[in-house]
């Protein structure tokens, strides 16, 4: 070996280790791996920074802003309504989010389809009354299978088709996962959803014990808009709404005057208001589901209520100038832009108007407006915001703005009329003007050390392959599987990219072992898309432990999970993955 190939195992060999012990942040480790191959001559200095522009490190970026929008305006609930029933089995209820889990996954980032259904998954979990960590890390693993059915769905397709594009001359398209990826995911759902959750620990089938503050409730008040006259509306007509949302009806308001003891039958009235009660979860999803406005919203047409909005939980402290004062006196709404949209008042009901009740010391204040506004108003009211209890306000009436943006996107995209980055941005400057993602969310929805690691690991990737390493590695494995047939070769790199993708980042893992396989593949004088597909699916499987992809550790504290619980179902799975992906990938890709 030669004195830089030397240098860069050192170099890749420290990298691997910082990661693995994980107390520096990856993305840190990467950067300063980067400036100090510059420094060692290992990057050619004309490189440093080129990774950064790398056509995948742009995909990845605008693919999280796009799901961003499609989050915020609400398309998902266009299905959510039908995944939530208590009455459900186990195995029916996690295989139906599963199964939509994945759909989703390859519509949007698997990162971002998690961080919808979750959600979702813990309030079935509360309702059914089982511990949520039976169904979160089925639902986990099902959006990083359903991740692999297309280009968008999860960054390591990304990295192989921008990869492919530079060694190859072409990028894999859109669909070109989908034939190996449907194959894994149909199979790795089916196991999730009828013994993968029975493998975990019995821990879990007690519930655990909630704390005090998500049992906290709100007392709301919801505007009613134009009511037809030729479709009378009573108040029995919303509670199967309200029930399902986890929302009590709890009173009515009608010419600034609280109707005492309202019956079923009341008929309901434009601008009459209801008062509900419920956490900000359910009181937003009621008012949607319900068509509801929240109070001062005629003020704002086009203004506030048009754009992105946030629900913001805060505590009344001593010194809070709100105290001993009620929001109309306050001028919240016409000062701020604020609206005092609930009060939680340690169980107890409010009995007056939510916005001229006199607040309390002790209160916790529901507070709705865009969210540079909140941030004003909650300095200037003098109240703490609860660390972790922000609530996105869901633009349902551009649901179908955001998905016919999307859709146009891709399919430019695919019918070859527009570069994909280049249709992916115009949806994001769409979603942008369109008010579907704010300005701040727009850089908020950016996982930046992802970007940051992708974009160090790139030009290192680079001067790896280019000085011959990749090649020792793929000489080594080729020599351990001598005799042995092409696919055999094949399932030790799955193997090896697989368990490295266990404990490193999956984008770092790709980086590496995307060059390996198509010097391997040309050793063997085989095709390398085989190779290179098996690369795409090995390292997108990280099942068994909560480090190797994000969805297995943003699920980790919700679902009560330990380092160990993982492999009982991720195991079995990646043994399943290997069984059905190397046959798929023989079929569809031919050697």
């Amino acid at each position: 070996m030669t004195t830089e190939q030397i240098e860069l195992f050192g170099l890749f060999g420290i990298v691997f280790a910082l990661l693995i012990w994980g107390r520096i942040r990856f993305d840190l480790v990467a950067f300063a791996a980067l400036i100090l191959g510059a420094f060692l001559g290992l990057v050619p200095s004309s490189q440093i920074f080129s990774g950064f522009g790398h056509p995948a490190v742009i995909i990845i970026a605008l693919v999280l802003i796009v799901s961003k929008g499609l989050m915020n305006s609400g398309a998902v609930e266009l299905v959510a309504g039908h995944l939530l029933s208590a009455s459900r089995t186990l195995s029916r209820h996690i295989g139906l989010m599963a199964v939509v889990g994945a759909g989703l996954s390859g519509i949007i980032n698997n990162v971002a389809a998690l961080a919808l259904l979750m959600p979702l998954d813990l309030e079935a979990a509360k309702k059914a009354r089982r511990a949520a960590g039976l169904s979160l890390m089925p639902l986990s693993f099902a959006t990083i299978l359903g991740g692999m059915i297309t280009l968008i769905g999860t960054p390591p397709n990304i990295v192989i088709a921008e990869y492919r594009s530079d060694a190859l001359g072409a990028p894999f398209s859109m669909f070109d996962f989908a034939p190996v990826g449907l194959s894994v995911a149909v199979v790795g759902i089916a196991f999730v959803a009828l013994f993968g959750w029975r493998l975990l620990p019995n821990r879990f089938q007690t519930p655990p014990e909630e704390d005090g503050l998500a049992e906290s409730l709100y007392s709301a008040e919801l505007k009613v808009g134009t009511v037809s006259e030729d479709k009378p509306l009573a108040v029995g007509d919303l509670y199967p709404v309200a029930e399902d949302k986890d929302v009590a009806i709890i009173g009515m308001i009608r010419n600034g005057r609280r109707i005492r003891g309202f019956a079923r039958r009341e008929p309901i009235r434009s601008g009459d208001f209801l008062v509900v009660e419920g956490d900000p979860k359910a009181i937003e999803g009621f008012m949607g589901a319900a068509k509801l406005e929240f109070a001062g919203s005629e003020r704002h047409k086009g203004g506030l209520s048009g754009n992105a909005l946030s629900l913001v939980e805060a505590i009344v402290p001593d010194n809070a100038r709100i105290a001993g004062q009620s929001a109309f006196n306050m001028r919240l709404l016409y000062g701020h832009s604020v609206t005092l949209l609930g009060i939680s008042r340690q169980g107890r009901r409010i009995q007056k108007r939510v916005r001229h009740e006199i607040i309390r010391t002790g209160d916790v204040l529901l507070l709705l407006g865009k969210p540079e506004r909140l941030e004003n108003a909650t300095t200037w009211l003098r109240v703490l915001p609860l660390e972790g209890r922000k609530t996105g306000v869901i633009q349902r009436e551009k649901a179908w703005l955001a998905i016919a943006g999307f859709v146009l996107a891709i399919a430019a995209a695919v019918a070859g009329f527009a570069y994909l980055p280049v249709a992916l941005a115009g949806c994001v400057v769409l979603y942008a003007a369109t008010g579907l993602v704010s300005g701040s969310e727009v850089y908020n929805a950016v996982e930046w050390k992802v970007i940051v690691l992708l974009g160090s690991l790139i030009p290192l990737g680079q001067a790896f392959e280019n000085a011959g390493n990749a090649q020792l590695i793929a000489d080594g494995i080729v020599t351990l599987t001598a005799g042995a047939p092409a696919w055999v070769t094949l399932s030790v790199l799955m193997i090896v990219t697989m368990t490295l993708s266990d404990f490193l980042n999956n984008v770092a893992t790709c980086l590496i072992a995307a060059p390996i396989s198509v010097q391997i593949a040309g050793t063997l004088g085989v095709n390398p898309d085989p190779f290179l597909m098996a690369v795409a699916v090995a390292a997108s499987c990280a099942f068994l432990t909560p480090i190797g992809h994000k969805n297995n550790t943003i699920i980790m504290g919700p679902g009560g999970y330990r380092f160990g619980d993982y492999w009982r179902i991720g195991l079995p799975l990646e043994i399943l993955v290997l069984a059905i992906a190397i046959p798929a990938i023989l079929v569809f890709w031919p050697l």
